[in-house]
């Protein structure tokens, strides 16, 4: 059987940790990464991740356990969007 896609949405706003403001899988993961491509929002494909992210409620702060993991992927975010858009 495979494995429904599941999907976190974070919102960093550089004051406090990253918060959640959207989860889900199947369609709803589907959507999410949907309406982020729309966006311009990169998508980071993390299995591990994803799954500890989504046992958090929406609004919830991320954990410290994951300051490292998610700040990682939040430089690396803008570094893409820098080289694609520079100023």
């Amino acid at each position: 059987m495979m494995k429904q896609k599941k999907a976190v949405a974070l919102q960093y706003d550089f004051q406090s940790a990253p918060k959640v403001t959207a989860k889900g899988s199947g369609y709803l993961a589907e959507r999410i990464m949907q309406v982020a491509e729309e966006n311009n929002v990169l998508l980071h494909q993390s299995p591990e991740l994803v799954e500890v992210l989504a046992t958090l409620e929406i609004g919830d702060e991320i954990p410290e356990t994951l300051y490292l993991a998610v700040a990682e992927i939040i430089a690396f975010s803008h570094s893409i969007k820098n080289i694609n858009n520079p100023t």
